[in-house]
């Protein structure tokens, strides 16, 4: 099968940055779409930043010019960059691939387990 494992988060004051990381794990044939989402206690889970496989982007407009997403392929990683973060970023972040574990084989969907951000003001 195949693992998320995510990393990077912790405690930041308000203005500061965070890197998060997911580096994905097991039987990887190939890796199309990867992205990062967040929830927070009686909230839906929603989109952060996503990334496909040739490099484009998409965010949040609530993160839009404040976090990049980036990824290695080499390595599959993704990185998720926060600056100027505020109180309101405040969540755990879960990591999301499409992973394909053979050559014929389709796409599934996998989430990491998650990881704190906590922003304080």
């Amino acid at each position: 099968q195949v693992q998320l494992v995510e990393s990077g988060g912790g405690l930041v004051q308000a203005g500061g940055s965070l890197r998060v990381s997911c580096v994905a794990s097991g039987r990887i044939f190939s890796i199309n779409a990867m992205g990062w989402y967040r929830q927070g206690p009686g909230k839906q889970r929603e989109l952060v930043a996503a990334i496909t496989s040739g490099g484009t982007t998409n965010y949040a407009d609530s993160v839009k010019g404040r976090f990049t997403i980036s990824r290695d392929n080499a390595k599959n990683t993704v990185y998720l960059q926060m600056n100027s973060l505020k109180p309101e970023d405040t969540d755990v972040y879960y990591c999301n691939a499409d992973v394909r574990s053979s050559y014929y084989g389709s796409f599934a969907n996998y989430w990491g387990q998650g990881t704190q951000v906590t922003v304080s003001s």
